[in-house]
C-alpha cells in the first residue's frame, strides 16, 4: 500500500474515546446559580440543564446549587418570587422548558434572571433536532455567561489536538469540553502544530507524511487541503494574520530557521528578519502589526517581538534562562508561555504594561499553551508518567482542569475562535 493511500484510508472518521473533564482547582467568590431542570427535557438525553449546569461550573465563575425537588417546576413563563430564590441562596436564576414540534423536532425556551436585583435577563427560543442537544445547550451556556459577567461565553468553541495511538497519529477536533471529538486527519507520520484560522473554518499544521516537515492548511467543512510551505528543508510552526489571508513560517531553506511570511495559497514568500540564530514560534498580535517568536540570539531561548513587516526585534522577556512558544492574549495584554522554573517546564503570564510575571501552573513538563478566544483560559499539554494529557488553566491561576481520554498521548493543543 502506497502512503499516499494509507493516509486516506486513515483519514475515513472513527468514533474514539471522549475526552473528560476533571476540576482540579475553582475560583473564589463563585455566582451561585439556581438551574432548574427545563420542564420536557427528558425526552432529551441527558438533559440541557445538565450540560448548562456543567460548562457554567466549568468556567470557575459559578457555582450550580443543589436544589430540592420542585414542584410545580417553574419554567421561562413562570412568575418569579426572587424572595423565595434568594432564600434559597441563589444570586441567579435558569428556567426552561422543552416541547416537541409537530414537525419532530423539539422547542428550547429559556430565561435566566439576577435574583439580586430581581429582575430578567432575557431569553431565547431554539429549535433543534435530538442530535443538537449537546450545541444548543452550549449556546445556552454561552447567553448565560455573557448576561451575568458581561463577557463572551466560550462553550460553543472548539479545540484541535494531537493524539499518539501506538504508531497512528490522528488530529482530532472536539467541542471545547472535549465531546463530539472527530478525527480530521491521521497519518503514520507525526502531525504538529495545528493552529485555527480566525475564522475557524481552516487548520494549518505540519505534517510528516512525506518524511520531511510540510505546512498544510486543511478546510474542516469537506475535508479538503493544499500544501502552502513545501521547500527545500523544514518547513514549520504556521501562524496566521488576524485577517485570515497569509501566514508567518519558519523556513529552513535559505539556511538556519528563519521567519517568512507566505500567502495562504502558497505564493508571495517573503523573508521577514536575518540572524544567525533559530527563529522560530511566531504568533501575531491581536492588531496585526506585531509579531511575537522565540530565538536564540541572545544566547539562550527567550521571546521576541518585532513589526509584522519586519524589522529589529526587541526582546519581550527577561526573567530566566528558558522562555519559549508565546501566545498573546485576545485583548494583546498579555502573553502566555512555557518557562523553565526550577528545573520544570511551567506556563507563565507576562502582563505586557506591568511586566509583572506569574506561574500559573505547577506541574512538571507543560507544552503548547493556547488562549480561549475570551481570553479566560489556557489551554495546555502536560505530561505525566510519559503520557501527554490535556489541561487548562484560568489566567488568574485559580482555576484548573484536566481533560483525559482513555488511551493515547495527547499533545498539541489549539482552543478554536468564536464562532459566529
Amino acid at each position: 500500500m502506497t502512503r499516499l493511500l494509507a493516509l486516506f484510508l486513515l483519514c475515513i472518521p472513527a468514533a474514539h474515546a471522549q475526552l473528560s473533564i476533571e476540576i482540579t482547582g475553582a475560583g473564589a467568590q463563585r455566582i451561585p446559580i439556581a438551574i432548574v431542570p427545563f420542564t420536557g427535557e427528558k425526552t432529551l438525553p441527558p438533559g440541557i440543564s445538565s450540560i448548562v449546569r456543567a460548562d457554567l461550573e466549568r468556567s470557575g465563575f459559578f457555582r450550580g446549587l443543589e436544589l430540592p425537588p420542585i414542584a410545580p417546576e417553574p419554567t421561562e413563563a413562570t412568575s418569579i418570587n426572587y424572595a423565595e430564590w434568594r432564600s434559597r441562596l441563589a444570586d441567579a436564576l435558569l428556567v426552561g422548558s422543552v416541547q416537541q414540534r409537530p414537525d419532530g423536532r423539539f422547542e428550547v425556551r429559556f430565561r435566566v434572571h439576577d435574583v439580586v436585583k430581581q429582575q430578567p435577563l432575557g431569553g431565547i427560543a431554539y429549535t433543534l433536532n435530538k442530535d443538537q442537544v449537546r450545541a444548543t445547550a452550549h449556546r445556552i451556556s454561552d447567553f448565560v455567561y455573557e448576561k451575568l459577567t458581561g463577557e463572551k461565553g466560550v462553550f460553543s468553541t472548539r479545540i484541535a489536538y494531537v493524539v499518539k495511538r501506538g504508531n497512528r497519529y490522528e488530529l482530532q477536533i472536539a467541542d471545547y469540553d472535549g465531546a463530539n471529538a472527530e478525527t480530521a486527519l491521521a497519518s503514520f507520520e507525526p502531525i504538529i502544530s495545528p493552529v485555527w484560522s480566525p475564522d475557524g473554518k481552516r487548520l494549518a499544521y505540519v505534517s510528516f507524511e512525506n518524511k520531511k516537515p510540510v505546512v498544510y492548511i486543511h478546510t474542516l467543512a469537506d475535508g479538503r487541503r493544499h500544501v502552502v510551505a513545501n521547500f527545500k528543508g523544514s518547513n514549520s510552526a504556521p501562524a496566521w494574520t488576524p485577517d485570515g489571508n497569509r501566514l508567518a513560517v519558519v523556513l529552513s531553506r535559505e539556511g538556519g530557521s528563519q521567519l517568512f511570511m507566505i500567502n495562504a495559497d502558497g505564493s508571495g514568500v517573503r523573508r521577514l528578519a536575518s540572524s544567525s540564530a533559530i527563529d522560530t514560534e511566531p504568533r501575531f498580535s491581536p492588531d496585526g502589526q506585531s509579531i511575537y517568536f522565540t530565538s536564540d540570539r541572545g544566547g539562550t531561548p527567550q521571546i521576541y517581538r518585532m513589526s509584522a513587516t519586519g524589522g529589529e526585534p526587541q526582546r519581550v522577556t527577561f526573567e530566566g534562562s528558558y522562555n519559549v512558544s508565546p501566545r498573546i492574549s485576545p485583548d494583546g495584554k498579555t502573553l502566555a508561555y512555557i518557562t523553565r522554573n526550577d528545573s520544570k517546564f511551567q506556563v507563565a503570564l507576562l502582563d505586557l504594561s506591568t511586566r509583572q510575571v506569574q506561574i500559573l501552573t505547577d506541574s512538571d513538563r507543560d507544552e503548547s499553551p493556547s488562549f480561549s478566544p475570551n481570553g479566560r483560559m489556557i489551554l495546555l499539554a502536560t505530561v505525566i508518567g510519559e503520557r501527554g494529557v490535556l489541561s487548562a488553566v484560568s489566567a488568574d491561576g485559580r482555576v484548573k482542569q484536566r481533560l483525559s481520554t482513555a488511551a493515547g498521548d495527547v499533545r498539541e493543543p489549539a482552543w478554536g475562535p468564536f464562532i459566529e
